[in-house]
């Protein structure tokens, strides 16, 4: 019999739901495997057996009643105060907003994933807890922050993952690890116990292996349905200046074929500012997650984040001002563009996940290291806080995934939802 963390979230809910799969015994099981393949991938940094099991003996019978998931180190628990990637707890033990959703759901909150440190960078190398590697090969990076998340999904440690989005944090990991990873609109459920309640950027994300699981995942964060619509008729904005250049080839050649294949209406648009969208989003980033963060923290910190935090903390005023008229514009641009398509499209990242020992990439301008180009390609949907998603859509030649990445307008997960979905049937009929 194969393990249960092989069946997908939806058919792990259905079995419990329907009494053919015991909730103790999934949750066992989970454990061992988190144990098993945990090691490689460093993806969970702690699990809570007994509380878990007290979750799970109190959990109402919701559409996730019994089904194992991790969160984040950005999000509080009742037992655990969320630490942000660091040596220390950033905030009281409590029951944060994401985390009662999820219980409402009936969902088991079971471990709390590895990230990057104070999510200020895309790799996941930089952790007190020790770098995350890539479920689809150990020993390439898996993205950041929310690294472990993606790869605890990714590797079927879990069947679903929540993690956070300040500027590409979930869509990022998630197109380097080969899973689906949606950014829920900006403020769209509770943020108390959440680091990133103290940004203006920031939001919860949803990992599942397919649009399928992360739809189910979605809908209980947001408390809400995100019924199911076609999307073969959809309406898709291409922008190319900043976002269709400089990428790796194949990975341009890949997210090219996803969207010939998919049958839809594409049009190339312009997007003014768009190429202001990275220095903007890399000023509010950084002092917004830097601000709160306590100064006897500094000297355990990773050296590039000490200094960036360091950086932020004498960021001129003025520098906030013109990244606010620049993010006003984008938000503005957006909006046009909404009023005429569903969705806009481009690669998630630039080139595909580099090596733990040599974080770089190769770009047609030449090596170099992964943040600048991830941030162009994600913090755009933070600027003016919309909903993204990553879905992979083809494999590169070095073996890793790509993936392609889709926004919509505020509150439109399920079209992005809808959008996956016909790009995994579009991948299936290739056949």
């Amino acid at each position: 019999m194969s393990h249960p963390q092989d069946l997908s979230l939806r058919e792990q809910a259905r079995l419990l739901a329907a009494g053919e799969l015991d909730p103790r015994q999934l949750l066992e099981d989970t454990l061992e495997r988190i144990e098993e393949r945990n090691q490689a991938l460093n993806a969970v940094v702690a699990t809570f057996r007994e509380s878990s099991l007290a979750m799970l003996a109190a959990a109402p019978r919701g559409p996730l009643y019994g089904v194992p998931l991790t969160m984040k180190d950005m999000f509080s628990l009742p037992w655990r105060a969320y630490q942000n990637g660091t040596a220390q707890p950033l905030g009281p033990k409590a029951a944060s907003g994401p985390f009662r959703r999820l219980r409402d759901a009936g969902a088991v909150v079971i471990g709390v994933d590895n990230q990057h440190e104070l999510g200020l960078g895309t790799t996941g190398l930089a952790s007190a807890y020790g770098p995350t590697g890539n479920p689809c090969n150990p020993d390439h990076c898996a993205g950041g922050s929310s690294s472990g998340s993606a790869a605890a999904v990714g590797g079927r440690l879990v069947a679903g993952a929540v993690g956070s989005d300040s500027g590409g944090s979930t869509r990022l990991p998630a197109g380097w690890s080969g899973v689906v990873g949606l950014k829920v609109t900006y403020g769209a459920l509770p943020y108390d116990g959440y680091t990133g309640a103290h940004s203006t950027l920031s939001a919860p994300g949803a990992f599942g292996r397919d649009a399928a699981d992360a739809r189910m995942l979605t809908e209980a964060l947001l408390g809400r349905a995100l019924p199911e619509g076609d999307a073969a008729s959809l309406r898709v904005a291409v922008v190319r200046e900043p976002f269709w250049t400089d990428l790796d080839p194949d990975v341009a050649a890949i997210c090219e074929r996803a969207l010939t294949d998919s049958g839809w209406r594409v049009e190339e648009v312009e997007l003014g500012y768009a190429d202001l969208a990275a220095p903007a989003g890399a000023v509010r980033a950084a002092t917004e997650l830097a601000a709160l963060v306590p100064s006897s923290l500094l000297p355990s910190l990773d050296a590039v984040t000490r200094g960036m935090v360091q950086y932020a903390a004498m960021m001129p005023a003025r520098q906030l001002i013109r990244a606010d008229r620049v993010r006003a514009r984008l938000r503005r641009g957006l909006a046009d563009l909404f009023a005429s398509y569903d969705v806009v499209a481009w690669p998630t990242n630039p080139a595909p996940a580099p090596p733990r020992s040599t974080p770089t990439v190769t770009l047609p301008s030449g090596p170099a290291l992964p943040d600048t180009g991830n941030l162009r390609q994600a913090v755009i949907a933070n600027l003016a806080g919309v909903p993204g998603i990553s879905v992979p859509v083809g494999t590169h030649p070095t073996g890793l995934p790509v993936g392609l990445q889709l926004l919509a307008t505020w509150d439109g997960e399920a079209t992005l939802l809808d959008a996956a979905t016909r790009l995994e049937q579009s991948l299936t009929g290739r056949g």
